[in-house]
């Protein structure tokens, strides 16, 4: 009894080469787990203008949008030489949207994904928590707990509104050197 007619032997060379292109369908590399999401660095994708070596994250304001409807006239009123009006005018009813606002890119400086280090995460937690902004655990990684407590700390300060740590709000939490104007 054959159960397996039509298995063949798979030679070693021919084994390799499945393995590479196997290999080459394999999906493009994926950020590591630790970099801050929604960061840019200036010299990939950055804000234009941006200085080489600074990194960026970016909210989006949406369009907005406003419905506008109008009546227009399509046939005037009829009036009789002697004033009186014969037909009465015929109006339309036209509704259309106008953006009165464009979608916009609103780019803020952060600190790069190599400078969130554990011990900046916890001296963030800690800075929050001294503020009434975190009571969480100081664990020093950047969990969602912490992620909330930041971004909430952040707009109450007239920071963006994003889970990404912006360098104004670092710099105000101590965390990061305030630049010195000469």
């Amino acid at each position: 009894m054959q159960f397996f007619s039509n298995v063949r032997l798979i030679t070693a060379p021919a084994l390799v080469m499945s393995m590479i292109v196997l290999s080459s369908c394999a999906q493009p590399h994926q950020p590591l787990q630790d970099d801050e999401p929604g960061v840019r660095e200036a010299t990939s994708q950055g804000p234009a203008g941006a200085q080489p070596g600074t990194c960026w994250g970016r909210t989006i304001s949406p369009a907005v949008i406003e419905t506008v409807t109008e009546q227009l006239q399509i046939k005037p009123a009829q009036i009789s030489a002697t004033g009186e009006i014969q037909t009465l005018p015929v109006y339309k009813t036209e509704t259309r949207q106008e953006i009165v606002k464009p979608r916009q890119d609103n780019w803020f400086e952060t600190p790069c994904p190599h400078q969130l280090t554990p011990d900046f995460i916890s001296t963030l937690q800690r800075a929050l928590e001294a503020r009434d902004a975190y009571d969480g655990d100081i664990t020093g990684t950047l969990d969602d707990p912490t992620r909330r407590a930041m971004r909430l700390y952040q707009m109450s300060q007239g920071g963006p509104d994003s889970p990404v740590l912006s360098l104004e709000t670092a710099r105000s939490l101590g965390l990061v050197a305030v630049e010195r104007t000469p």
